[in-house]
């Protein structure tokens, strides 16, 4: 015989509720907050649509995070479709907001612990009993409120299929009541080069509220100058991630120098910036002066990877105004071999006092240029991770790097490639020297007062043209 749990109070009130459907929209007015997640939730479950329509009017909470119960998917169409009728019918009373709780409608997929948890709780990773606020913006930016507006946030991933039917209801809802909402995206991310499907997702969008942009598909080049007004309009955003920008052969140097001056002048309006990721952008070679005149907010991230840089580049990016607080650097995959090492210390001299993170995996730097930037890189007190992986370097080179990174206080983590010569025609007498270094190595890092790993990685980078025995 099996044992089943004894009902609670607040599970048979809620049973008897649901057992009768005028009686539950009838009691609402009167039913404490604590009934309203768990018998939403339960009206959610069964479709209960009318209850639904009836509750979100009376919702007592600040915030309805509807996107932790339901998935914005075709099977959920006909409960969005009954609360947002609900929502509307709130809207139609045409009331001073004060009147009613809801300012919030969250539909991302965030704060799924609040419908498991007693609404008061405050261990709730969002609280809808408490008034929803974004976070702290650095740098004082601020966010236009429309007066008595209800609020709908939502993430976005645009794929190249179209929207499917939920995301499709909600966009129209929303631009058939545009004067009473603010759609509020602080994530988006595109994965299409459909430019005009995407227009039309960011004339629906509060655009001044947008944090962070990844567009991490393969668009031609004025397909971004066409994005590019869109993008300046973004006051507050934070991060930005563009890859793979292709130039047709098609395009002039005369058109492609005015799709760079339309796409590079909107970076001025971006002065809440603080993580601008470029990777594969080889179009902004040799030009890369006019994006960073426009980079006056103080960056902490900058990332160039796997793209074509010239020594001018390099130059203007030692010059430009938004480094003067970076805190993470990386530039893998940018070849440097033929390049003057003097703009890289400079640049390296300028974020010295903030640098945590330095990123030079790939970028085939020889031990002269390094010897170069040795005295740079020993003024980088905050330095916390240094990858050097996948540059050519001897073993005499390695051991005065070394001898550099030791007096780094705050170093925990360097990341080196075998020195290519114990590879080579020397490699037994070079392997013993390579021994030796671990174990002084070994004997500074037991001096330190913190945790020191160095990781050296298995195979040797060769220096270019190099014709060493492997």
């Amino acid at each position: 015989m099996s044992l089943q749990a004894t009902p609670t109070l607040l599970q048979l009130a809620m049973q008897s509720l649901m057992r009768d459907e005028a009686l539950a929209v009838s009691a609402l007015q009167d039913l404490p907050i604590e009934l309203f997640p768990p018998l939403f939730k339960d009206a959610f479950t069964h479709k209960r649509f009318n209850i639904l329509r009836k509750m979100v009017q009376v919702w007592p909470f600040p915030c309805l995070p509807l996107g932790g119960l339901m998935k914005i998917k075709p099977p959920y169409l006909d409960i969005l479709q009954a609360i947002l009728d609900g929502i509307d019918a709130l809207l139609d009373q045409n009331i001073h907001p004060s009147s009613y709780k809801l300012r919030v409608l969250d539909l991302r997929a965030l704060h799924k612990d609040f419908w498991t948890v007693w609404a008061g709780d405050t261990t709730a990773s969002c609280n809808p009993g408490a008034k929803c606020k974004r976070k702290p913006q650095r740098r004082g930016s601020k966010i236009i409120t429309k007066p008595n507006s209800l609020k709908v946030f939502i993430d976005l991933f645009l794929k190249p299929r179209t929207l499917d039917t939920c995301l499709s209801y909600v966009f129209q809802w929303v631009r058939e009541r545009k004067a009473l909402l603010q759609f509020v995206c602080k994530k988006l991310k595109i994965n299409t080069v459909g430019i005009q499907n995407i227009v039309k997702v960011l004339e629906v969008l509060d655009l001044d509220c947008v944090e962070e942009i990844e567009v991490c598909c393969t668009w031609k080049l004025s397909t971004l100058a066409t994005f590019a007004p869109y993008l300046g309009q973004m006051k507050n955003l934070l991060t930005f991630i563009l890859s793979r920008i292709h130039v047709p052969d098609s395009v002039t140097p005369e058109e492609k120098k005015q799709l760079v001056s339309q796409i590079t002048s909107q970076f001025l309006n971006l002065q809440s910036l603080q993580d601008l990721s470029l990777d594969s952008i080889c179009f902004l070679k040799g030009q890369m002066d006019q994006l960073f005149r426009c980079l006056e907010a103080p960056l902490e991230i900058l990332s160039i990877t796997d793209s074509q840089l010239s020594e001018s580049d390099l130059k203007s990016l030692s010059q430009c105004p938004g480094i003067r607080q970076l805190k993470h650097l990386n530039l893998s995959g940018v070849i440097l071999t033929d390049m003057n090492p003097e703009p890289l210390r400079v640049l390296l001299e300028r974020v010295a006092p903030t640098l945590k993170t330095l990123d030079l995996e790939n970028c085939m730097i020889t031990d002269s240029q390094l010897n170069v930037l040795l005295p740079a890189l020993s003024q980088c007190v905050q330095l916390i991770m240094f990858n050097y992986i996948r540059n050519p370097i001897s073993v005499a080179v390695l051991e005065r790097l070394l001898y550099h990174t030791s007096r780094l206080s705050c170093l925990s983590l360097e990341m080196y490639s075998t020195p290519w010569e114990i590879y080579g025609a020397q490699g037994a007498s070079h392997h013993r020297r390579l021994d030796e270094l671990r174990e002084e190595l070994s004997k500074t890092m037991m001096n330190l007062e913190h945790t020191r790993t160095v990781w050296f990685s298995v195979a040797p980078c060769l220096p270019r043209g190099g014709n060493q025995a492997i």
